[in-house]
């Protein structure tokens, strides 16, 4: 990137570099400068050989490689068991996150909390560690766990580069010696309050992107050979280590003002070269460079991905349970064997060594080669294991919502079903309309018999809106009895006026339905109300927030629209 010109008679905007693959050799040559500063690097990319081209450039760092289900005990340390049984004593082994440098997370997208956790924390407490997180998200919604994307300095983007424009990389190892001998006398001057200026301009309140943006920054004025941190540095700092957090881009940054304001009468010819290097330029150079930083689409897919993983908490995603047979492992815990619970030989083998010599002492009449155990050391194998989720489609099919909203629905459900299979999701369907509501669609995976159920159901009459309530109650109970994760969708206009008991009674109707959106809220269900009318409706939204659900308007949406507004709020 070029310089910002201050005398251009057109606004500056920064223009991309023409060649993309250099940004991606800046970026790695920055984190081998500093690699203590910048903490690390976001690489957004599915496996191929362009990834592979990066991480051979990645060699000079000398990478350790982590899993996503890469064990505490690996990580963190732990007995060393065949030392500590071979001789008696007490050994122990240091985990990866001992040992200084770089750790290379594979499918970091898959990352789980606890993991993202305890990176975060070695990120933040030792100095001599540096991460290099692969994504490799491949739908939206997927992304790297916020505890990490917060933490690691550099993003890099390959998704939309081809094979044609990568070439081999090769870190000039003198060049980078020579810059991080000189990165400590960098001068930034306001280089940080800028900064800070441009993050709260894109809408980004993480308080470590400033000090991120600055690492950057000076890593890039030391490679250029510079004693300050100058504009040209901010530029790449704002494009490597600010846009991909930024929560609103600018469509067009206004022009900077041309005409610097004169400096005061006491100030001194030469004062402010002397006390800034950096000059003090208007913002919206800066704040251009990140509009044109990220390929077209990735901010919004980006973006995306945030909102579900934040809806995903708070959905009926599947809850984590214990299992004893099948799941993600968990840490062994101490148990009796039997009822299903399997034994773990090498944890109970651990938790016996380092009681062995104490052990003879206290019986001596045992031969000295066994390996006396104990019941306390027994351990019982763990396993997490989610279940399944099922979203409860509760459909106004009334009078008042008339036939096309039912057809949407329709199709929505059947949108949603297509997916249902690879994400172990099922679908149901709650509609009402006349007197009561009816489970037309028990929760299901086959979209065959969806189908079917959904091709005759009808539509018209008046809308019984709290026995739709009560019906969506007693289905997502009975889901839950069977182990699934109930989620609500209820897609209606708001004008339920008929009761419980059939009648036509507009104020008995809408107190039962608070009465019931009270019980749904107090049992935890997660909800959505999807307002279908051509205008929101105030009573809609005072029964959303009785139900403690989500509000969403549209009023105009098709089956396609309304399937993705629905999988991007419950983290589909």
């Amino acid at each position: 990137m070029t310089p910002f010109d201050e005398t251009a008679a057109q606004p500056y905007r920064p223009r991309p570099p023409a060649d993309p693959w250099e940004q991606v050799e800046l970026a790695l040559t920055l984190l081998a400068i500093d690699p203590r500063g910048l903490r690390g690097m976001w690489l957004r990319a599915r496996t191929g050989p362009v990834r592979d081209r990066v991480l051979s450039g990645l060699a000079l760092l000398a990478p350790r490689k982590l899993h996503p289900a890469i064990s505490d005990e690996a990580l963190l340390g732990g007995l060393d068991l065949s030392a500590t049984l071979a001789s008696g004593e007490l050994t122990r082994h240091a985990g990866l996150l001992a040992e200084p440098g770089l750790k290379l997370l594979a499918m970091a997208e898959r990352c789980p909390p606890g993991l993202a956790a305890r990176l975060g924390q070695a990120l933040d407490s030792v100095p001599e560690i540096s991460l290099v997180a692969l994504d490799e998200a491949a739908e939206e919604g997927e992304g790297l766990p916020p505890a990490l994307a917060d933490r690691l300095g550099l993003f890099v983007d390959l998704d939309s580069l081809s094979w044609g424009e990568s070439r081999e990389i090769s870190l000039p190892r003198g060049a980078i010696a020579t810059a991080q001998a000189r990165l400590g006398a960098i001068a930034t001057g306001k280089a940080l309050a800028r900064l800070t200026r441009v993050a709260a301009e894109l809408g980004i309140g993480s308080l470590r992107a400033p000090l991120m943006a600055l690492a950057c920054a000076r890593a890039h004025a030391a490679w250029r050979g510079s004693d300050a941190v100058e504009v040209v540095d901010m530029e790449v700092a704002v494009a490597l280590a600010l846009a991909h957090r930024a929560t609103r881009l600018p469509e067009d940054a206004p022009p900077p003002d041309e005409t610097p304001d004169p400096p005061p009468p006491d100030q001194q010819e030469g004062e402010a070269e002397t006390q800034d290097p950096t000059p003090d330029l208007p913002d919206e150079g800066l704040i251009a460079a990140a509009s044109t930083a990220l390929p077209p689409g990735l901010l919004a897919r980006l973006q995306a991905a945030r909102v579900a993983r934040s809806a995903r908490a708070a959905s009926g995603a599947g809850a984590a349970r214990k299992s004893m047979r099948r799941g993600r492992p968990l840490p062994a815990r101490a148990g009796k064997p039997g009822s299903g619970a399997r034994v773990d030989v090498i944890a109970t083998l651990r938790q016996a060594a380092p009681w062995q010599k104490m052990r003879r002492r206290l019986m001596p009449s045992r031969a000295a080669d066994r390996l006396l155990l104990m019941p306390s050391d027994i351990r019982i194998r763990r396993y997490q294991d989610r279940t399944d989720r099922v979203l409860i489609f509760v459909v106004d099919a009334s009078g008042s919502s008339a036939l096309a909203r039912l057809a949407e629905a329709k199709g929505a459900v059947e949108l949603m079903l297509a997916e249902a299979y690879s994400a172990r999701d099922h679908v149901a369907l709650v509609s009402f309309r006349g007197q009561s509501a009816e489970l037309s669609l028990p929760p299901t995976r086959s979209l065959v018999q969806a189908k079917r159920r959904l091709a005759g159901l009808p539509g018209g009459g008046a809308t019984p809106l709290a026995s739709a309530l009560q019906t969506a109650l007693e289905a997502a109970d009975q889901a839950r009895g069977q182990g699934m994760a109930p989620t609500l969708a209820l897609l209606t206009d708001g004008r339920g006026n008929i009761a419980l008991d059939g009648s036509a009674d507009r104020a008995q109707a809408a107190q039962e339905a608070a009465q019931l959106a009270r019980a749904i809220a107090a049992k935890g269900l997660p909800a959505l109300v999807i307002d279908t009318s051509l205008r929101p409706k105030p009573a809609l939204r005072e029964l959303a927030g009785q139900m403690g659900a989500e509000m969403i308007a549209l009023p105009r949406a098709d089956a396609r629209g309304l399937s993705a507004a629905l999988g991007a709020v419950l983290g589909r």
